[in-house]
């Protein structure tokens, strides 16, 4: 690929920030999951009060860049494993229902739990799906694999997947990717959002950080049947932090995506900026296919060969 991908910054960002009125979410708005339905983007984003407990608020929009939210949470701290806050959540349409992966917080430590939903607002817990063991960053991929459900989780340092029969039970993990030492994102590595579906692969927006601890989110393209199989996997972040929302927040120097959609041709890629707002970029379905492209040009170099 000649220019790699990048994505191109919304000029009204940032498109949600911290509330003047309601305690609960007046210190952040991050991190947020989305979903798209008859026509609407809807946004179930992380937020904190000064009392550091971090909830779930629920905004909804016609154009994907303006938003109007609910005045209360929908989705607040309850159970012993998020005691002390729910966090980065992901959220997957399938069989008729929104299925919310998020982070539990507690003095457990992390834990990967999973809540459903039929229009985010009001919500079922479903309890924890990776018991014993800190673990984050897990987004449920929006069709079966071979019959099965799939889902990405961080297993430190690297992206893994795993696989259920009923979206409580998960096993034969496997490693996708790992940090790439000497790059940006050369320590740590987890997912982003949901994968895309495309015809050439899963298109996959991720996070990472190299020894500058600067977070960039970089793209790849995994094997439709079997993810753990990287087609593409480009060497250059798509986005990193430059804005000053970017780099100065309650984290500096982090762009963080928990979801995106695809409409009219363009991927919307959802980030929280520095811990402290949320921001759009976009890109081409176009531009976002000339990873296939590429990935298709190294094979056939390297049967060449």
């Amino acid at each position: 690929m000649s220019t790699p991908l990048a994505l191109t910054r919304y000029a009204g960002n940032p498109i949600l920030l911290p509330s003047l009125v309601n305690d609960w979410e007046s210190d952040n708005v991050f991190n947020a999951a989305i979903a798209e339905r008859d026509g609407l983007v809807m946004m179930l984003y992380r937020a904190q009060g000064l009392d550091r407990r971090s909830r779930l608020g629920w905004a909804v929009s016609t154009d994907g860049m303006r938003f109007n939210r609910l005045k209360d949470p929908v989705f607040a701290p309850k159970e012993d494993y998020e005691e002390f806050g729910v966090e980065d959540p992901r959220v997957t349409y399938l069989d008729g229902w929104y299925y919310m992966l998020y982070t539990g917080f507690s003095s457990q430590g992390t834990r990967v739990a999973l809540a459903r939903s039929r229009n985010l607002i009001d919500w079922e817990r479903m309890g924890v799906v990776l018991p014993g063991e800190d673990n984050k960053d897990a987004a449920l991929f929006p069709r079966q694999i071979n019959g099965r459900y799939a889902m990405f989780h961080r297993r430190m340092p690297d992206l893994w997947i795993a696989y259920s029969d009923d979206l409580l039970h998960w096993t034969d993990h496997q490693i996708v990717m790992r940090p790439r030492p000497g790059l940006w994102d050369g320590v740590r590595i987890g997912a982003g959002g949901p994968p895309f579906y495309t015809d050439a692969g899963w298109l996959t927006f991720y996070h990472g950080f190299g020894e500058s601890r600067v977070y960039c989110l970089g793209v790849a393209l995994l094997d439709l049947d079997d993810p753990t199989i990287v087609l593409k996997r480009q060497e250059e972040p798509v986005l990193c932090p430059r804005a000053p929302w970017e780099q100065v927040g309650d984290v500096p120097n982090v762009v963080f995506s928990c979801g995106g959609v695809e409409r009219d041709g363009e991927y919307l890629i959802y980030y929280g900026g520095a811990d402290h707002i949320m921001a759009v970029a976009t890109v081409t379905r176009g531009q976002a296919m000339a990873l296939a492209t590429a990935a298709r040009s190294e094979v056939a170099e390297f049967i060449e060969s």
